[in-house]
């Protein structure tokens, strides 16, 4: 098998597994019924802090009218509050509510505990150390993205 060829199975086989990872840690800690385009402004909002509803349908590539109703269901929901921009009084910041924050933190944390008894329940020692350094490999990758 050439480099390509090797590249090319190697791509494929680990989108297959990390999918299946990433599957079953969103099943560890339910969000509850969220859609997809929720899940991802709650995302944004912790990683990013405090924006527009502007800001958020651009970086989520949807129209400004449907990320006001994305952002009006999480509002309702709880996630979400609405303060005055802090730069431009006419606009309004969303941001997350405290309790979405410790919802995001508990869920955080049922996921790493199911995935660190996992690995253990799972792998050898030596297997442990292979993940480890693959991890370091992978973070190679991604941050050359």
């Amino acid at each position: 098998m050439g480099d390509a060829a090797a590249a090319a199975q190697v791509a494929v086989d680990l989108r297959g597994v990390l999918g299946r990872l990433n599957r079953r840690l969103r099943q560890q800690a339910d969000v509850g019924d969220l859609t997809r385009s929720q899940l991802n402004v709650i995302s944004h909002l912790e990683r990013k802090g405090p924006t527009t509803v502007s800001d958020l349908a651009r970086a989520e590539g949807m129209r400004p009218q449907s990320m006001g109703a994305t952002v009006a269901a999480l509002e309702d929901a709880g996630f979400l509050r609405r303060d005055p921009h802090p730069a431009d009084r006419r606009k309004t910041a969303i941001s997350l509510t405290d309790s979405a924050r410790e919802q995001i933190a508990a869920s955080r944390l049922v996921r790493q505990d199911w995935l660190q008894r996992a690995l253990s329940r799972e792998l050898t020692d030596e297997e442990l150390e292979q993940v480890h350094r693959a991890v370091g490999l992978l973070s190679r990758i991604v941050g050359n993205l």
